[in-house]
């Protein structure tokens, strides 16, 4: 049984006639020791797939899901918020986009990564705080006991990246879910913080889900990946395929957008043409036809279902081998 398993997942943002579907039908799952890679361009729903999924949205969001997702054999699109709470922070931790923007900036780091443990364990308060400490020293990050002490904006970006590495992992969870966690980070720093992710997911059993637009993360440190197009699953496969014979005529275009070292230097970046389509106006076929040199009739009429093709799995009536 998978860790994770979701399956024809979609949602609904708005209500009535106002209603958009952001992610239409998706299905994958993650396994335990496994790190799943979620790749497209921003606003393909990559990351509202990954928190709607568990639960996890904004108060007031007003959004609808169909479709089963199953964590260790429970079924989370009919648990109520209490069931959800238990497992956010415990089974599930969450590494977000934005450190600045997800530590709260008036409370010390001490007090919210104990936090995190006198709401989850029984714990005392100093049993809490010997816990921290261990896990702010496993993740790297120098003088704990000073940090302890100190509010977020006080420290570096790549301090509280760590921060929210430990504090996802404080409650040694199942799950993780890994959302940018390099944004703004330096290469240096990026390299870093993926190589402690491994560490601890080989250390924990963690599986991970890994929301990215780095390529290069993603053929280092993933073991499959899924690409996303217009709130769809466009391919999936293990990691080498996907770099050594894309099929799908949009991770085509994601790869070749990548600047490799060693190659001549070219006036203009190889682009995707076009624009992704607005969610509002998503009609039957391909959301990608408008942007694909392989489209054919057949692309505009009807929308392609994701089928097994040479160890992978794509949604694309033309696949390129």
């Amino acid at each position: 049984m998978s860790l994770l398993a979701i399956d024809d997942f979609s949602v609904e943002i708005g209500s009535g006639s106002n209603a958009v579907r952001i992610v239409d039908g998706v299905s994958l799952s993650i396994d335990k020791g496994e790190t799943l890679g979620l790749v497209g361009e921003s606003g393909c729903g990559k990351t509202l797939t990954a928190m709607s999924s568990i639960g996890l949205l904004p108060a007031g969001t007003s959004c609808s899901v169909t479709g089963s997702v199953r964590f260790s054999g429970m079924e989370l699109t009919q648990a109520d918020d209490r069931q959800l709470r238990q497992l956010w922070g415990n089974r599930i931790g969450v590494v977000f986009q934005n450190p600045m923007t997800s530590l709260n900036p008036a409370l010390t780091i001490g007090f919210q990564l104990t936090e995190v443990l006198l709401l989850h364990q029984s714990l005392s308060a100093d049993e809490a705080r010997m816990q921290v400490l261990r896990m702010l020293d496993r993740v790297g990050l120098q003088q704990p006991q000073q940090r302890l002490l100190q509010y977020p904006h006080e420290l570096s970006g790549g301090q509280r990246q760590r921060i929210m590495i430990a504090m996802a992992l404080m409650c040694r969870p199942d799950l993780l879910i890994a959302d940018e966690p390099t944004t703004a980070l330096d290469v240096t720093l990026q390299l870093q913080i993926m190589l402690l992710l491994r560490a601890l997911r080989d250390e924990m059993g963690l599986g991970v889900l890994l929301i990215t637009h780095d390529l290069g993360l993603v053929a280092e440190f993933c073991d499959r990946v899924v690409v996303m197009y217009a709130g769809r699953i466009v391919e999936m496969a293990p990691v080498q395929n996907i770099f050594k014979q894309p099929l799908h005529p949009y991770t085509i275009g994601l790869l070749n957008s990548v600047i490799h070292m060693g190659t001549p230097k070219q006036n203009d970046l190889p682009i995707i043409d076009g624009m992704a389509s607005n969610p509002k106006d998503r009609k039957e076929g391909c959301a990608f036809f408008d942007r694909c040199k392989y489209a054919m009739p057949k692309c505009r009429d009807y929308t392609p279902t994701l089928t097994d093709w040479k160890n992978s799995s794509v949604a694309c009536w033309n696949p390129q081998s």
